[in-house]
């Protein structure tokens, strides 16, 4: 009997169903969590170093404690308060609350829940590029405390519609 190789058959995530949301965790009781507009470009990644102690039977490896960033990029909206915000966040070392939520696998539980993870950690970089010839970039990386813990993301109508289109009927939609 012949395997079949799964992989082959699974469907493959597209970027722009992998959104964050961010929150400055002081505000956690007043403000939902919220995603950057125009956002081009999201990427976690975890790293980890080692030290090797030689031996007389060849090197040891040991590792150290995982380390994860997480780096936004988006274009300026403008009147964009949030990006305000979060740069004070990172003058005044304020705690950042950012959640990871595949919008490509919904929770088992329904709603507006998918797959995702939950990070804490602190703006460590912002970058604000602006030249001639294209829009006002914002660049930041996000130090993360630990390692995240996996669960559910809310991730309302009205925030999905920020980060991607959303189908609209043709019907209005009120004054």
């Amino acid at each position: 009997m012949k395997k079949l190789d799964l992989q082959l058959f699974a469907e493959a995530v597209s970027g722009k169903k992998i959104v964050y949301l961010y929150r400055i965790a002081s505000k956690a009781s007043t403000t939902d969590g919220a995603v950057l507009a125009f956002t081009t470009e999201n990427s976690r990644t975890k790293s980890k170093d080692s030290d090797a102690t030689v031996t007389k039977d060849g090197s040891i490896r040991t590792p150290g404690a995982a380390e994860t960033e997480i780096t936004a990029t988006s274009i300026l909206a403008k009147g964009d308060k949030f990006i305000d915000e979060l740069e004070a966040a990172m003058d005044a070392d304020e705690l950042i609350e950012i959640w990871e939520a595949n919008l490509a696998e919904p929770a088992q539980s329904g709603g507006n829940k998918f797959k995702g993870m939950y990070f804490q950690g602190y703006l460590t970089e912002m970058e604000k590029s602006s030249n001639a010839e294209d829009m006002v970039e914002i660049s930041l990386t996000f130090g993360v405390n630990g390692s995240g813990a996996k669960g559910d993301v809310t991730v309302s109508l009205e925030q999905q519609e920020v980060a991607n289109y959303v189908f609209k009927d043709t019907k209005k939609t009120g004054a």
